[in-house]
């Protein structure tokens, strides 16, 4: 319906043109003015100003144009014929790209296996990290035991040393304060002659400090 609408349209324009065209001719050919530019109300008197000659080559050329869009709308739509053209061309490329998917399905179909294989590998290797950093944290904790143990022990050693050099001297010199052997009858730092009994009641209360 658009189309017949269209073609009446410019039917008419053309009938328009041809008549003004007519009128052109034959006020040319008589020496008369043109009749028809002074039916319009607002621009007759301009257009009956206009020459014989250029009003005749205008609406000739007029009618010439309206007369070939007419017939080309009339058997050739080319609104019409660009929008077919488009549709065929979206619908070859639409099923050139359907044909190239169906060619690379298998291709498609490796890749995704590929990437799920992929995922489960990167699974199995975040459980095996967090494993890993579960033992870390454990080894961390007996580090820091394996310390607390290691300081006890040097303690106990330090201990140890005390607790044995109270007994390798277990005696203390009245006169100078040094430790003495139970075997010494003098001091050896100072000279002073040693009372067992004397230097052992100095030294008792001395050796479970």
């Amino acid at each position: 319906m658009a189309k017949g609408l269209n073609i009446w349209i410019l039917s008419t324009l053309t009938f328009i043109s041809l008549a003004h065209a007519i009128d052109a001719a034959i006020a040319f050919f008589s020496g008369n003015n043109a009749m028809l530019p002074k039916i319009y109300p607002l621009v007759g008197s301009y257009l009956a100003q206009m020459p014989v000659t250029l009003y005749l080559c205008v609406s000739a050329d007029s009618t010439i144009i309206m007369w070939c869009i007419t017939c080309l709308v009339a058997f050739n739509n080319p609104i019409e014929t660009l929008l077919k053209s488009t549709l065929t061309d979206c619908q070859q490329q639409g099923e050139t790209e359907q044909q190239l998917v169906e060619t690379h399905s298998d291709f498609f179909d490796l890749m995704y296996q590929s990437m799920e294989e992929n995922r489960q590998e990167l699974g199995k290797h975040n459980d095996l990290i967090l494993n890993l950093r579960a033992e870390v944290k454990d080894m961390q904790k007996m580090r820091e035991t394996f310390k607390e143990t290691r300081d006890e022990l040097a303690s106990l050693k330090k201990q140890a040393a005390i607790l044995e050099e109270k007994m390798i001297f277990p005696l203390v010199c009245r006169a100078c304060g040094k430790p003495l052997r139970a075997d010494f009858s003098l001091c050896p730092y100072c000279g002073a002659e040693i009372d067992i009994k004397q230097e052992a009641v100095i030294c008792e209360p001395n050796f479970f400090q």
